[in-house]
């Protein structure tokens, strides 16, 4: 998951094909990846580990599981450069049922979970200007979703330049919080009613205790788009990852260690908008005001590009499957797929409400799209070794080293983490299988029209979504 899904890099700067050099790379890298998870996941992290060493290891190993995954995505995306990303891959290695199949769960559980989940990060900070009482953080939540969906129902875009400053002002303002917490000599704060580490077993709590670092790491799948746009690909691929990875993990860990230095860990697992609390230790409570403001901000933005780029896949299956062309109608006026955005809102909604009667929607929103993500993960990374095998001759300007044990490793890394997600994420880990389990019907849809068409380029049926 998404973490948060974003625009394609190459989208976002306007790229044409061999136009990035190494720094764009790095900076379009880093800038996906580095968002406001840092400031809602790690009080959830902490709530599965009982040492501080633990803590700053899950957060390590997040670094490398990222480079690992980004090595394999870069393969795949200098082999088989395509708009669709995921979409394209797992169709390619899989069949056209599994990449519907995949478009119905970004539509319906993965971009629609994480869309709820920034929302509840936002709620969290906002509550902390404007509390509206004890479902105040959902309140908040649901009246972001709502408020962006209907000015995208009526046209309203955000441009590039706009997303770069918000992404600029969340990287300023973490490097703040790292620099207040690192030298800051406040003792930490007494924890009163920190809830614990999680119980169960070992592997099953690190397990989820992983699924929220990585979340917080979302967006290094993106490099299956950056790698397209390089210049060089088989030479600089390398070098935008390693760099891009040093940077994010080196900036992540800080944060972490900034945030034990003020708080420890059971101040941290007690914690609710965690960047808002260091602050107002170290400089005070308008700072800490001024903080929980530029956070909101950087949330409505991650959320406005979410509901922007999420209604796209609906739009998408309404051409794609005849019965649901209703959701493919367009708003030539606002140039808006009006009813896509008006379904998407709605489940968002619901899993806003869903997470309001949870203990912790942030907590509930990840149970809901963690298994579904991971499943789909696991078999874009096994695409690897399928494709490698398939199609041996295909010009790969980027190869994966160590190959076949870095995708294996991949491969075993996706399984654990749905292992993990599936079994002791709770209720709302099952809610979203189910979700997808209801996709199924699609295929049986898609299948009377598979004889209308065959693509070209790779004797499949051809498809509407994400297309070239």
């Amino acid at each position: 998951m998404p973490a948060v899904s974003r625009k394609p890099p190459s989208t976002l700067l306007g790229a044409s094909r061999g136009s990035l050099t190494v720094l764009d790379g790095v900076a379009v890298l880093v800038g996906v990846v580095i968002g406001i998870g840092i400031f809602g996941f790690p009080p959830l992290v902490a709530q599965q580990t009982d040492s501080a060493l633990v803590y700053m290891g899950l957060w390590i190993a997040g670094g490398l599981v990222m480079l690992v995954g980004a090595l394999c995505y870069a393969e795949l995306g200098s082999a088989y450069p395509h708009a669709g990303g995921e979409y394209h891959f797992l169709r390619r290695a899989w069949g056209p049922p599994v990449g519907l199949l995949f478009a119905w769960a970004r539509g319906t559980v993965i971009q629609t979970g994480s869309i709820a989940a920034v929302a509840f990060i936002y709620g969290e900070y906002a509550q902390q200007l404007l509390p509206l009482g004890e479902r105040g953080v959902a309140i908040h939540a649901a009246l972001a979703v709502v408020g962006l969906t209907l000015l995208n129902m009526v046209g309203t875009r955000q441009s590039k330049r706009l997303q770069i400053v918000f992404t600029s002002l969340t990287v300023v303002v973490l490097l703040g919080v790292i620099g207040a917490g690192l030298l800051s000599t406040a003792p930490p704060p007494v924890a009163t009613t920190a809830p614990g580490a999680a119980t169960g077993s070992l592997a099953g709590t690190l397990g989820m205790g992983m699924v929220f670092v990585l979340l917080t790491y979302g967006g290094w799948n993106e490099a299956a788009y950056l790698s397209g746009e390089l210049r060089d690909p088989a030479r600089n691929m390398p070098r935008v990852l390693l760099i891009g990875v040093v940077v994010v993990s080196a900036v992540y860990v800080l944060a972490n260690l900034g945030y034990l230095k003020i708080f420890g860990l059971d101040g941290l697992r007690q914690s609710t908008a965690v960047g808002a609390d260091l602050i107002r230790l170290v400089a005070g409570p308008m700072a800490a005001a001024l903080l929980s403001v530029t956070v909101c901000v950087a949330a409505l933005s991650t959320i406005n590009a979410c509901i922007l780029t999420g209604a796209r896949v609906y739009y998408a299956l309404g051409r794609d499957v005849p019965r649901l062309s209703v959701l493919g109608a367009w708003n030539d006026s606002g140039e808006t797929p009006v009813q896509a955005l008006l379904l998407q809102g709605a489940i968002t909604l619901g899993l806003v409400v869903f997470g309001a009667f949870s203990d912790n929607g942030i907590a509930a929103m990840v149970a809901y799209t963690a298994p579904v993500f991971w499943l789909f993960m696991l078999l874009t990374a096994a695409s690897v070794l399928v494709l490698r095998r398939r199609e041996p001759f295909r010009p790969r300007p980027f190869r994966v080293p160590l190959f076949p044990f870095t995708p294996l490793l991949f491969v075993a890394t996706c399984l654990g983490l749905l292992w993990s997600s599936t079994l002791y994420a709770g209720p709302g880990a099952f809610v979203g299988l189910l979700v997808l389990a209801t996709g199924l019907p699609l295929l049986l849809l898609r299948r009377r029209e598979a004889d209308k068409g065959t693509d070209d380029k790779n004797g499949l049926p051809e498809s509407n979504v994400f297309p070239d």
